[in-house]
């Protein structure tokens, strides 16, 4: 299953993959999305969002049906070795993050500053920001 850069008529199945997994947001196909296929179908996605003073990592989802394999290690790493810098991010599960170089930082770049409506539902004191440092 090669994990692979979008192309154009990935993203109906990009957005269904993303909204099934309540990841889906305005403006997805305008950022830098990976795939990967399994057996035809878009078995997982990562996004990187790039904002003035920071890259960012959202929407990271694997179908539940393929979960457990690894791809959401797979599809960070890809990501990773094609962005230079640091990269941010914003979970609720930051053990998973950890296994894959990002740390906790008490820095959150402005770029990343949230719409009050996309955290609803989300208990702030849950939400940490990580970082993976480039060298």
């Amino acid at each position: 299953m090669p994990i692979r850069i979008a192309r154009p008529d990935d993203f109906a199945a990009v957005h269904r993959l993303a909204a099934a997994l309540d990841l889906d947001y305005e403006g997805l196909e305008n950022d830098r999305v990976w795939v990967e296929e399994a057996d035809g179908l878009l078995a997982g996605i990562v996004a990187l969002k790039t904002h003035p003073d920071s890259r960012e990592l959202v929407s990271l989802g694997v179908d539940p049906n393929r979960r457990s394999a690894g791809l959401g290690g797979a599809l960070i790493e890809a990501l990773m070795a094609e962005t230079t810098g640091d990269v941010y991010l914003a979970t609720i599960i930051p053990a998973f993050f950890e296994r894959y170089g990002f740390v906790r930082t008490l820095t959150t770049p402005v770029g990343m500053a949230k719409d009050p409506s996309w955290c609803e539902g989300c208990p702030k004191q849950f939400c940490t920001t990580m970082v993976r440092t480039q060298s």
